[in-house]
């Protein structure tokens, strides 16, 4: 278990916390969001601007010799981080969203008529309309796995919706807006089963579960830096070597070509092939501190003390009559859902704001999940490393007196 000493060592880290909102100490509970950011990493972009501020792989400078080791010792420590088999699986992007859209539109000619996308009824919107513009634009079928009553992804129903037709299976590891844990491993082997290929959205684990790429054995796995305490901006695209050796290029320009001539143009290798222009050089060193931070702690203490907070404040809720939490029960990893009866989930949160509490309130972007759920938006308390039980206890007692101000 982590001491409430190492707690407040580790807050330190984090210069945005040590402040006021509404003449209230911050409590900050909206990291499904985005995290906050450690000094390491501000520095590390700091740095990189102030001393080595260059175009990468480019040039024969001294600056963009220096840029370019910073950018790819990034790519490195992700690929240690996530065990790929080899730096060139990871690809930088903007962030999971741009990632999906990156697999939608090199898969075009992957599909045929017929053939069947599965997503689940949990996906964030990045996961969701990248396959349905795929759909019309080919003739594919989007196929859905149900939810069951305890709102966990019904994996009988999956196992019926797969087939021969099955091309791609595309799930969240954990729901962005339930907190809800999906069976992930479970899922990928019984697509294998059918050759299907296998994308998971890793955006709210990556901060919170590790990730084995290779033990999952999916074949992409995509997340966000800003939710691993690095910047917003950039992201990453595993994929394994050599479907994306396979697969065609995206956006064209420089650094993804060999050649171009006015009649034709030849493409560059892994993982250049999928990084057309400038990339964002500090937003890549910055996750690499970030990465740099995530190896300092202690990653089994780290999950125990998020999922206490959790555990604590999913019971403490469950008390308040006024409320109904979500995927109660089920196994969860940073965030819980809930709604006050009778209430619109806008002002639950614009109420405990003014008590310097910051929480979600809306449809988190999974608009089919909400309408699953018979609700027009819940609110959303999600928890990082950096919280603590004080937090957890005075977001309740705020969240009480929000209730019986409403009520009254």
């Amino acid at each position: 278990m982590i001491s409430d000493l190492y707690i407040e060592q580790l807050r330190r880290q984090f210069p945005i916390l040590d402040q006021q909102v509404n003449e209230h100490a911050l409590i900050y509970l909206d990291n499904a969001a985005t995290t906050q950011k450690p000094q390491l990493v501000i520095d590390a972009i700091c740095h990189y601007y102030q001393t080595s501020n260059a175009n990468v792989h480019r040039s024969s400078h001294t600056l963009s010799n220096q840029a370019t080791q910073l950018f790819e010792q990034s790519r490195e420590k992700v690929q240690h981080f996530i065990n790929a088999k080899r730096s060139q699986e990871i690809i930088w992007t903007k962030g999971t969203t741009e990632g999906f859209n990156l697999l939608a539109n090199v898969f075009a000619e992957q599909l045929n008529v017929g053939d069947e996308i599965i997503i689940s009824a949990i996906e964030h919107h990045a996961n969701i309309v990248p396959w349905q513009i795929l759909a019309k634009q080919t003739g594919a079928i989007i196929k859905v796995i149900p939810l069951t009553d305890e709102h966990a992804l019904d994996i009988h129903a999956y196992q019926q919706l797969l087939s021969n037709k099955t091309k791609i299976v595309t799930v969240a590891h954990v729901s962005n807006a339930l907190g809800i844990v999906n069976p992930i491993k479970e899922i990928i082997d019984l697509a294998h089963q059918f050759d299907a290929k296998v994308m998971i959205d890793g955006a709210q684990a990556i901060a919170h579960i590790g990730v084995d790429v290779q033990q999952l054995d999916c074949d992409f796995y995509l997340f966000s830096g800003h939710k691993l305490y690095g910047p917003t901006g950039v992201g990453v695209l595993y994929g394994k070597y050599d479907l994306l050796d396979q697969l065609p290029v995206w956006q064209g320009g420089g650094e993804m070509i060999k050649t171009v001539t006015f009649e034709e143009s030849s493409y560059n290798q892994l993982p250049f092939k999928y990084e057309a222009g400038t990339p964002n050089i500090a937003g890549a060193i910055g996750l690499g501190a970030a990465i740099d931070f995530m190896n300092e702690l202690d990653a089994i203490a780290s999950q125990q003390h998020e999922l206490r907070l959790i555990e604590y404040t999913e019971n403490a809720l469950s008390q308040i009559s006024e409320i109904e939490v979500f995927a109660k029960g089920a196994y969860k990893s940073g965030s819980i859902s809930f709604i006050v009866k009778n209430e619109h989930s806008a002002d639950i949160a614009m109420l405990l704001n003014a008590q310097g509490i910051a929480v979600r309130s809306g449809t988190h972007c999974a608009m089919p999940l909400m309408s699953a759920l018979n609700c027009n938006g819940t609110i959303r308390v999600s928890f990082s490393i950096y919280n603590t039980l004080d937090e957890a206890k005075m977001f309740i007692e705020a969240l009480k007196k929000v209730i019986a101000l409403l009520v009254d």
